[in-house]
């Protein structure tokens, strides 16, 4: 994949997945339901949709999982599913923009436990990076300038960087699993996600609560379809034809479309002193990425 060129319908289906993701959060503040069971609704329904869509294709099934790679996919996408009802507990919070660049340092969180986890190698880089989307982060935050640390925006931005930390845990969990169809991971974590809503829901009576219209129906399968299903199937889709490098520097399509959807659609546009740390979160992640050998490409589950 190095030496590739992009193709123009993988760059324009990555691009695509990306934009759809970036507008989870606009769809989520038009759902009167629970973060835990949309995080049901949304597991359950897009892991049925790719599995419908793996029993539909045609070519080879790919490796089956062991029962120990089994039972790390489902932990770890039962992590996955707290990490949702984290993120669109934030959105309820704080605005989306910042909700997302929240989310949006678990790159950073990765770079820092990398070397304890993995042994690998801190780089001079990589460490300003991260000290950079730090930064970022205190600015998005209005701690620089004063805010008022106790408010609602406060709680959100506690709950993003929950998210975020739960977010790291499942790239870093999915780093020890290998050799697995793509697809058939992602329903197993996607299905997991669903799955462990599931207790707590009887629980809590959340089967029932909410303004379950139409539309809010309608909205939830646009959340498990689109934004869950479709969305992962054009982003594995797209992997053969692009450089490794070009896929994860686009991966950030998708929180530039959050900051741009929250601030179009939500009419929540950030401050001067948001607008620098989003480009110091954002920029300092992108040149993490690049390498002069473009080897990784990010592939985890948003």
């Amino acid at each position: 994949m190095k030496d590739r060129k992009n193709d123009p319908k993988s760059l324009a289906m990555m691009i695509t997945s990306m934009l759809i993701f970036g507008s989870i959060g606009v769809v989520r503040r038009s759902i009167p339901l629970s973060s835990a069971f949309l995080a049901f609704a949304r597991g359950t329904l897009g892991g049925l949709f790719i599995l419908a869509f793996m029993r539909l294709r045609k070519g080879e099934p790919g490796q089956k999982p062991t029962a120990k790679q089994f039972l790390w996919l489902a932990v770890s996408g039962a992590v996955m599913g707290l990490n949702w009802i984290l993120l669109f507990e934030a959105y309820s919070y704080t605005t989306v923009a910042v909700a997302t660049l929240c989310y949006y340092m678990e790159p950073t969180i990765v770079v820092l436990l990398s070397p304890l986890l993995f042994k690998e190698k801190l780089t001079a880089k990589k460490a300003v990076c991260a000290g950079i989307a730090i930064a970022g982060m205190v600015l998005v935050s209005g701690v620089a300038s004063g805010a008022d640390a106790r408010g609602g925006d406060f709680r959100g931005i506690l709950l993003g960087l929950g998210a975020a930390a739960l977010y790291a845990t499942v790239v870093i969990m999915n780093k020890r699993i290998s050799g697995i169809d793509a697809y058939r991971k992602t329903v197993i974590q996607l299905l997991s996600a669903g799955l462990v809503m599931v207790p707590y829901l009887l629980l809590t009576g959340g089967f029932g609560g909410g303004d379950f219209s139409g539309t809010t129906a309608a909205l939830l399968l646009v959340a498990g379809i689109v934004h869950t299903g479709i969305a992962y199937l054009l982003y594995f889709g797209c992997m053969d034809g692009l450089r490794a490098q070009s896929i994860a520097i686009f991966s950030y399509v998708d929180p530039v479309a959050a900051l741009l959807f929250s601030a179009l659609f939500l009419r929540e546009p950030l401050s001067g002193m948001g607008i620098l740390g989003a480009v110091m979160i954002i920029g300092s992640a992108v040149l993490s990425e690049v390498q002069s050998s473009g080897e990784a490409a990010v592939t985890e589950q948003k």
